[in-house]
């Protein structure tokens, strides 16, 4: 049984999202048990054979800032989720509540695996293959070294073989060009460390590549920084949004267009599912010595629904072995990685 501890009040919808996603996700999963956590008044109503209750007495909002998150709202839902992880009651953790105070908490609460330095939020990009490129990191770490980036793709990889079955999958690394002479010094530096994992069997190095690779699934990951990773993600939830709408317009304009839209009925459906966002929501916090994932604050009950399968994906495939067994290997590599103090961080009393 695969047990998922689940931030019920998250999110900018709440229980009004999150309780029939996880009543779905449960109907489709018969070997699943979600601890269900949140305020007692909102989970009162809910009922399953496979789902207990855990009560909290606050929620963290999306605009809290860390301190309140860490500090002063210590029986919140997101913390006592992802404390449900560190306690042994469940394998991950989901919430699509505020992404910074997530991030704190889950690594005050968790800490990093040995050998990783900052964790990472992996998240996917519909591309042209009808597939999706992962990419991390996706906003935790705005400015990281070179052996943070191996690290990225080290557990990248790790993330991948667990969600795809692709055991070998290739890893690029973000850049203004494909040749190695670009790009600034840390770029350099980590393509160095790259190719040489790459020399010692611990991944699959594809090499430079370009902000559009990423629509083309050019390589299977992608690593970058957490503001270019962002970024990235943002502008294809606004592409992909933009081109729907400008369909829609199109197709209704009059008589004509509205016929050619039904003959090209099945054409527009298919785009429209390969480019929904929805069936890529679930970004996992990687490098944690637990699994956690973060839903779009944003999700509906379909896209709640899809990160709720990664989580259960991740543990049912021991990504946390996998991810410590490819940091094992690489350990002289990582080794010189500098310390990082997070410049805002808070630590709680």
């Amino acid at each position: 049984m695969i047990t998922i501890a689940v931030d019920c009040m998250g999110g900018d919808h709440g229980p009004r999202v999150t309780l029939p996603a996880c009543r779905h996700f449960l109907d489709q999963h018969a070997d699943a048990h979600l601890l269900m956590v949140g305020l007692p008044d909102s989970l009162s109503a809910f009922s399953h054979a496979r789902a207990t209750t855990v009560l909290a007495s606050e929620v963290v909002s999306m605009d809290d800032s860390l301190e309140v998150a860490l500090r002063r709202k210590k029986d919140s839902s997101m913390r006592v989720s992802i404390q449900q992880v560190k306690d042994g009651a469940a394998q991950a953790a989901v919430s699509a509540g505020n992404t910074a105070a997530l991030m704190a908490i889950s690594r005050y609460l968790l800490k990093t695996l040995e050998g990783i330095d900052r964790p990472a939020i992996a998240g996917q990009i519909p591309n042209a293959k009808g597939e999706a490129t992962t990419v991390l990191d996706m906003g935790a770490n705005v400015d990281c070294s070179a052996e943070h980036l191996l690290q990225f793709a080290l557990m990248g990889s790790a993330l991948v073989s667990v969600l795809s079955g692709n055991n070998n999958p290739t890893v690029g690394l973000l850049n203004i060009g494909e040749e190695a002479i670009k790009g600034n010094e840390v770029i350099k530096k980590a393509g160095e460390l790259l190719r040489s994992a790459a020399k010692a069997g611990d991944l699959n190095f594809y090499g430079n590549v370009e902000g559009n690779d990423i629509f083309k699934g050019t390589a299977d990951i992608v690593v970058c920084d957490g503001f270019v990773g962002n970024v990235a993600l943002k502008t294809s939830e606004g592409l992909a949004t933009m081109i729907v709408d400008f369909l829609k317009m199109e197709f209704s304009r009059n008589i004509f267009t509205k016929m050619a839209a039904i003959a090209a009925y099945s054409i527009i459906s298919a785009l429209k599912k390969r480019m929904d966002h929805r069936r890529y929501n679930g970004g996992a916090l990687l490098g944690l010595r637990g699994l956690v994932f973060k839903s779009h604050g944003s999700a509906d009950a379909l896209a709640f629904e899809y990160a709720l399968a990664r989580a259960y994906d991740a543990a049912r495939n021991n990504l946390l072995d996998r991810v410590r067994v490819r940091i094992a290997h690489v350990a002289p590599l990582v080794a010189a990685a500098e310390p990082f103090v997070q410049p805002h961080a808070v630590t709680p009393n």
